[in-house]
């Protein structure tokens, strides 16, 4: 195989990013197709790349489509599951940016299709940033010894369109992440228990429709380890992506804000520049995740990030919403979760 020939679904913010990667970012890669049901989407993202590729409206004809060896999946949330199903149906491997599915019956049909040796890798994109890799690597040569207190931030620049946004999206679509930053930074361990809170402190007049704007997730897990995850729509300083871990023999802290390493002196006091962007802020892990998604495609690796790894953190997601719910923690041993 000279180049894998990648089929991407969704032209959006997402997906626009992901395309310019495929284009013009990843040599052992060929942006074959792209499909948004949007008129002209797809078609308008391939002349902005300047690139030789096919236009599809229907997701499925562009899964169907026999020149295809992978599927990149960037398109709503709640289409991801069954666009990855039926990827895997017509033997392709997948890459899906998060969450991989909202539901557990969907997440668990993915795993169960997963293990007929497809590849399915989920855009977990903290895995592939350089200092949460390092995190991992050294929590997993026990350089700081047994993990005893986690946190893991994620905190948004703004709210914007709040009107819009699904139900539930802070843990099914923000927290998601930091539900699998700490499995990751946490490796070997399982989650127990879960108790959730969250309100809409930025958006008080959209609570009645459903948002949740602000949430604090406490984990449990069964190697003694207590873990935070906690979001935010609106740091008004800037995108904040951070996680600690405290163990027996140390700590480890991983993430940041800063534009770059330059620090400002003058007669304002010291100071930096913040990013505002999550592409910004991570744009490396987001290139380096579909890097290795097409290294491992090409030469039968495992995936970095897999659909086992995005079911537990579903299942951490749905925990959390059970309990703002109940206002009860969740023991996850006990439970139809499991």
């Amino acid at each position: 195989m000279n180049k894998l020939n990648i089929g991407l679904i969704g032209a959006g913010r997402m997906g626009a990013f992901h395309g310019e990667s495929i284009a013009q970012r990843l040599p052992q890669a060929n942006l074959y197709a792209v499909a948004d049901p949007v008129p002209g989407a797809a078609k308008g993202l391939i002349n902005q790349l300047d690139v030789n590729a096919k236009a599809y409206t229907n997701p499925m004809e562009l899964i169907q489509d026999p020149g295809i060896d992978a599927v990149v999946i960037a398109s709503p949330a709640r289409t991801h599951a069954s666009n990855v199903l039926a990827a895997i149906k017509q033997g392709k491997a997948v890459f899906c940016e998060k969450p991989m599915a909202v539901n557990l019956k969907e997440a668990n049909e993915i795993v169960q299709a997963s293990e007929s040796n497809i590849l399915v890798q989920v855009g977990f994109n903290r895995r592939f940033e350089k200092g949460f890799y390092s995190a991992h690597t050294e929590i997993a040569s026990g350089k700081i010894g047994t993990p005893q207190l986690m946190k893991s931030t994620t905190r948004d620049p703004k709210l914007n369109r709040a009107e819009s946004i699904p139900e539930w999206t802070i843990f099914l679509e923000t927290l998601i992440h930091d539900f699998d930053t700490l499995m990751y930074l946490n490796p070997g361990a399982k989650p127990v228990e879960v108790y959730a809170v969250a309100d809409a402190l930025i958006r008080p007049d959209l609570k009645d429709s459903g948002l949740l704007d602000t949430a604090v997730v406490t984990v449990k897990f069964d190697n003694g380890a207590i873990a935070t995850a906690e979001a935010n729509f609106q740091a008004v300083y800037g995108y904040d992506v951070r996680a600690e871990i405290f163990g027996s023999e140390g700590m480890i802290t991983a993430g940041g804000i800063r534009e770059s390493s330059m620090t400002r002196y003058n007669h304002n006091g010291v100071s930096f520049d913040t990013c505002r962007y999550d592409q910004d802020l991570l744009f490396d892990a987001y290139v380096n995740e579909l890097r290795s998604f097409v290294d491992c495609v090409i030469h039968n690796k495992p995936a970095l990030a897999t659909a086992e790894d995005a079911r537990w953190a579903l299942k951490i997601a749905l925990a959390s919403i059970e309990s703002v719910k109940s206002n009860l923690p969740i023991k996850l041993d006990q439970h139809v979760l499991i």
